[in-house]
């Protein structure tokens, strides 16, 4: 659409260039007339797509004439707000989002997020413990039946793009960068909503203090519902095929040019395809299911199945407490598959001279009395023992799909130690999971096409469109490997077919390209040679000087630079954030801008310039960039030899 637009302003252009005095002059500055409209992507943006989205007038390249497109059924400059207020832990405590669900011009929903926002992603946000990435948990925007945005919790690996905001990660990251934190947070808001109904799109987004609006439009057939069969294809493209066949039987017009001479040819196209039966064998190890992933000690093993994971100080008088100390020992387990798990229990623990036991933020267990606050004990501190405890407690209903913190907390009076064992038994039987996957339903359900071939599991059933009259036999396949092993007998496991499918392009005969090549093989840089088939059918051939115009000197290259600006690493990945375990947190950023006409580097805030204006090749430096994601990303292997 961009392309289609841009070529219609230049179109639109050139009569008012027409009193330049040489073609060249004409050209140039048609050319320039067009990169100050479409240069960039924020200039096509502001010139073309947006007002074309809103309904407002369009200027050829000239600004000669104003046209307005109609390219959107409904428009509303409130389809989305979003405000945020940051609060002291840097983490952004209120998100306020404001939506017109149907396009009238007024907000419909107002709504605050139930959670804190510790961290952003390219599609989801991030919520800890204020000011700490500790008991993070992860959330996916979503769209309900109501087309209200909403936060579905999921693990981190479904989330991308994602960083830290909160004072974990350093001060005031909020406000320093208030207009990327706005535009990536609406960015994930506004992909969910336009993956939920295909038919919105978003004409311009402005920031104004710590609110963002987006003005919005919606295109597509017009309808209501957003499940009509322009945005079904999305979902189930193969149906494509057989419904433009349906509509094209019932086209008079479509039916008229095909029965015309042009289109009375027929020609025909032969098109691969399989069936196959895909198993997958599902051989679950302890850590698929649940994991250690920080905190803690030790995970002690006593099968396959079973791992005790350990956590605290559990030497004698390790820990030194003064008068009364509080000491934390925090641990993260990562649950992928709860319904695996048998048995998970605190089966032991114990504490000199006063412990609590708390599972994401919930109090489980205390001793050796009754300890329910965040604060001191309720008693003296120094109790001249250790408390012992075996509650054997369930805590098989805390550990749902995600991360899970066991916080084993420890007030000690001069020495002390502390200690807690959560054991944890799973199902690590193997399973399978099967479904047959279709991709010749189009074609088989195509009146224009037919089976030419087929091959069964090495079996040729069809040859030439007919019938071979072999079948195969039952056929037994062995899945997995290891410990892992499923045994399948079916009627087949892969079809390999061929339909030829007819087309109703026309048999036209080949363009005699002959003159062309003789034009090219003959001529020189001053001598241009022709061949000509004259009426009578007798050929000819001529020559003639020729010389191309002066083109004039351009220069070896459009003159770019290079700049760097420090920043702070908030990147979050499953393991935590990526700056706090690095020696330095602070990296390197690289920039190129386009030099103005005097050469001048046009540097952003923080930029120091690390190449001057000129003719920049760092092609070598991003050859070494690229394989060094690509090795970094490559399986490695450990072997051994004896030598």
């Amino acid at each position: 659409m961009r392309r289609a637009v841009a070529v219609l302003l230049v179109v639109s252009a050139l009569p008012a260039m027409a009193h330049a005095q040489t073609m060249e002059d004409r050209a140039r500055a048609a050319a320039q007339a067009s990169r100050a409209k479409t240069g960039d992507s924020d200039t096509l943006l502001n010139t073309t797509i947006t007002p074309a989205m809103s309904g407002q007038p369009i200027a050829t390249v000239d600004n000669s004439k104003t046209f307005t497109p109609t390219i959107a059924c409904q428009k509303t400059q409130s389809l989305l707000e979003v405000l945020v207020q940051p609060s002291a832990s840097g983490d952004i405590g209120i998100v306020r989002i404001s939506q017109d669900k149907d396009f009238d011009g007024t907000f419909d929903t107002v709504s605050n997020l139930p959670v804190p926002v510790s961290g952003i992603c390219a599609n989801g946000i991030i919520s800890c413990a204020p000011g700490t990435w500790n008991q993070c948990k992860y959330f996916r925007w979503d769209v309900d039946s109501s087309k209200s945005l909403k936060l579905t919790q999921v693990d981190m690996p479904e989330l991308s793009g994602c960083y830290c905001v909160n004072n974990s990660c350093g001060a005031n990251l909020v406000w320093n960068n208030l207009n990327s934190v706005l535009g990536d947070l609406g960015g994930g808001m506004v992909g969910a909503l336009t993956t939920a109904d295909p038919r919105i799109g978003v004409a311009q987004a402005q920031i104004n203090g710590p609110v963002i609006d987006y003005v919005g439009a919606q295109s597509t057939a017009c309808a209501s519902d957003g499940t009509v069969a322009q945005t079904a294809y999305k979902n189930n493209p193969a149906a494509i095929q057989g419904d433009a066949a349906a509509i094209a039987a019932g086209n008079s017009i479509f039916q008229m040019v095909a029965a015309s001479p042009a289109g009375s040819g027929k020609a025909q196209q032969t098109r691969a395809c399989t069936i196959e039966r895909q198993v997958n064998v599902i051989d679950p190890q302890l850590d698929d299911i649940i994991a250690r992933t920080a905190g803690g000690y030790a995970t002690s093993r006593t099968a396959n199945n079973v791992a005790d994971f350990l956590m605290g100080s559990p030497p004698d008088n390790s820990l030194s407490g003064g008068s009364c100390s509080l000491f934390d020992f925090r641990m993260t387990l990562h649950v992928s598959d709860p319904a695996r798990i048998r048995q998970a229990s605190l089966v032991e623990w114990f504490a000199d001279d006063w412990g609590q036991v708390r599972i994401d933020g919930n109090l489980v267990d205390s001793g050796p009395s009754p300890w329910t606050t965040s604060g001191l004990p309720p008693g003296k501190c120094e109790l001249k023992k250790t408390y012992y405890a075996f509650p054997n407690l369930d805590l098989k209903p805390y550990l749902t799909k995600g991360d899970h913190e066991i916080w084993l907390r420890a007030a000690v009076s001069s020495g002390g130690e502390a200690f807690a064992d959560v054991h944890v038994e799973v199902d690590d039987s193997c399973g399978s999971t099967e479904q047959l996957v279709d991709l010749c339903s189009g074609y088989a359900a195509d009146s224009k096409c037919h089976l030419d071939s087929e091959d069964v599991d090495g079996v040729e059933t069809f040859r030439g469109g007919v019938a071979t009259g072999l079948r195969p036999l039952p056929q037994t396949w062995l899945f997995g490997a290891d410990r892992c092993t499923l045994q399948l007998t079916r009627d087949f496991f892969l079809r390999k077919r061929n339909y030829v499918c007819e087309t109703d392009n026309a048999a036209l005969p080949d363009p005699d390209l002959s003159r062309g090549a003789y034009i090219i093989d003959h001529s020189t840089e001053t001598l241009l040679a022709d061949k000509q088939t004259q009426a009578d059918g007798s050929v000819t051939t001529t020559t003639r000087p020729f010389s191309l115009p002066d083109r004039g000197s351009v220069p070896a290259c459009e003159t770019i630079c290079k700049t760097q600006a420090p920043k702070v690493n908030t990147a979050a990945a499953p393991s935590g954030v990526m700056g706090s375990q690095q020696n330095d947190p602070t990296g390197i950023d690289t920039f190129y801008h386009v030099c103005s006409a005097d050469n001048v580097c046009p540097t952003g805030p923080g930029e120091q310039i690390a190449s001057a204006c000129g003719c920049l090749d760092d092609f070598p430096e991003a050859v070494v960039m690229m394989q060094t994601v690509r090795l970094g990303g490559a399986d490695m292997t450990c072997t051994s030899a004896t030598p």
